[in-house]
């Protein structure tokens, strides 16, 4: 394939970092990645200077003000309101992320459903025709919503119309990697356009006060598509996670100018629609069973909400010179990390087998709390003896073996004993007077990853010394 040729008005920009070089390579030199340069038009010389007194004297204001606060909008959808931290706030600007086919304009036309039934609410597409999504409207029985919907990919057009006197008070745009601004000559989708037409977007929001969702493409490594300042410029940023394979959907904030980061949202895809769900953890443990080996009920957090979830492990003979590692919904280097101290500091040998892990569910789990119901689940594989099944397990291994105190503690155990759980084995509290919350579960201390060896070696066993059960 012939390459472009090297002219003076053009330039190369990297897809994946936005880095620019007047030449076209394989490699970007900035990021590392291949085959990411694209020809692109360079724009106009940029001014040398702006000289003394170009600018207009800001008005500086004190800290303390007294505008009163903005009421939130409520979507209705207590999940979607949750990860936004209550509500949308006036002028905010969203950038919902996910996968193909995950459900995010599914979710987003919802809300918009919703908005409509208080608000003006605009839903701009780019990607299908306004016949689709009234398609897709009727499908979800929502056809009825009072919400203006459009097809468009200028940015100009749409600007106009949200900078007009009956502009909606919310819009959809669906996608931003679909939107062109006519002023550059490269194409839609490239770091140009992208930061382009989001720059023009947010400035006629804020502006004018306009609630901004914008839905964005993700690469095949999960992260968001287009420059990384465009994560930047938005003020929050919302990934919808999901398998296939599975009915469930994960709503995460991992930017929240107005709430809290790492907040969830659960929704269950069905016929006709995204529904939330209320009690996530008797969802994902629904089809639990107690009596099988290589099982455990880890109790975590997500954001501030308390979710349980079952974490399955199976330790089998290889064939294999190289033992496979295989790990669906968690870090698999914290996977080898505990196999590491398993066979390090507790003499569990482990290395020579397929170690399969996976948690239940399709909910992928982040936090180190995880670590001792892995350890757990693991050693119940490979002994054949289940772990208790009213039993939780959650803390966080060290390199030594040593479980370290994880935060939230009561909530977790308040959570494990209102789905029925009457026992756990947690990391020993700093303060015994501390943390006693209003929880009836019994906890066994487990102080290093040496006294859970004991619970899968004789039914019933207690442990050595350093594990105390207590009522709490």
């Amino acid at each position: 394939m012939a390459r472009p040729t090297n002219r003076s008005n053009t330039r190369y920009v990297c897809q994946s970092c936005g880095a620019v070089s007047p030449k076209w390579a394989g490699r970007c030199d900035a990021c590392g990645e291949w085959n990411s340069l694209v020809e692109e038009a360079a724009p106009d010389a940029a001014p040398k200077g702006l000289g003394r007194g170009a600018g207009r004297r800001l008005d500086f204001v004190d800290l303390r003000g007294t505008s009163e606060d903005v009421p939130r909008r409520t979507t209705g959808i207590t999940e979607f309101d949750r990860v936004c931290g209550g509500g949308l706030v006036q002028g905010s600007i969203l950038l919902v992320g996910g996968d193909p086919g995950i459900g995010k304009s599914t979710l987003l036309l919802q809300v918009v459903c919703r908005l409509a039934q208080g608000l003006r609410c605009a839903y701009v597409s780019g990607e299908e025709a306004v016949d689709q999504v009234r398609m897709r409207a009727a499908r979800l029985g929502i056809s009825a919503a009072p919400v203006s919907l459009a097809a468009s990919t200028n940015v100009r057009d749409i600007v106009a119309s949200l900078d007009a006197s009956d502009a909606p008070e919310v819009a959809v745009i669906d996608s931003i990697q679909t939107m062109y601004v006519d002023t550059l000559d490269s194409a839609p989708g490239t770091v140009a356009q992208v930061r382009a037409s989001a720059q023009e977007l947010i400035r006629v929001a804020k502006r004018r006060g306009i609630v901004l969702l914008l839905v964005g493409h993700v690469t095949k490594e999960g992260m968001l598509a287009g420059p990384r300042v465009l994560e930047h410029m938005v003020d929050s940023v919302l990934y919808f996670e999901g398998e296939r394979g599975h009915q469930f959907r994960i709503l995460r904030a991992v930017k929240n100018r107005f709430g809290p980061t790492d907040e969830i949202g659960v929704f269950e895809m069905t016929d006709l629609g995204l529904s939330e769900v209320t009690n996530p953890s008797e969802l994902f443990l629904a089809e639990r069973r107690g009596d099988v080996s290589g099982a455990s009920v880890f109790a975590g957090i997500e954001g501030t909400r308390p979710v349980l979830v079952e974490i399955q492990a199976l330790v089998a003979p290889s064939s294999l010179g190289t033992p496979r590692r295989a790990v669906v919904g968690w870090d698999s280097g914290r996977l080898s990390m505990i196999l590491a101290v398993l066979e390090a500091r507790c003499g569990v040998a482990i290395g020579a087998n397929d170690v399969y892990l996976n948690v239940a569910g399709g909910l992928r789990i982040g936090e180190p709390a995880a670590d001792l119901a892995v350890a757990a689940a693991l050693l119940s594989s490979l002994t054949g003896e289940p772990v208790p099944a009213d039993t939780v397990v959650f803390g966080e291994i060290g390199l030594s073996g040593e479980v370290r105190a994880v935060s939230q503690t009561d909530a977790r155990l308040k959570e494990a004993g209102k789905l029925g759980f009457a026992r756990s084995l947690v990391p020993p509290r700093r303060s015994r007077a501390a943390g006693k919350g209003d929880h009836t579960v019994k906890i066994l201390e487990i102080a290093h990853l040496e006294d859970l060896l004991p619970l899968f070696q004789e039914p019933g066993a207690t442990g050595p010394g350093r594990a105390a059960e207590r009522t709490a």
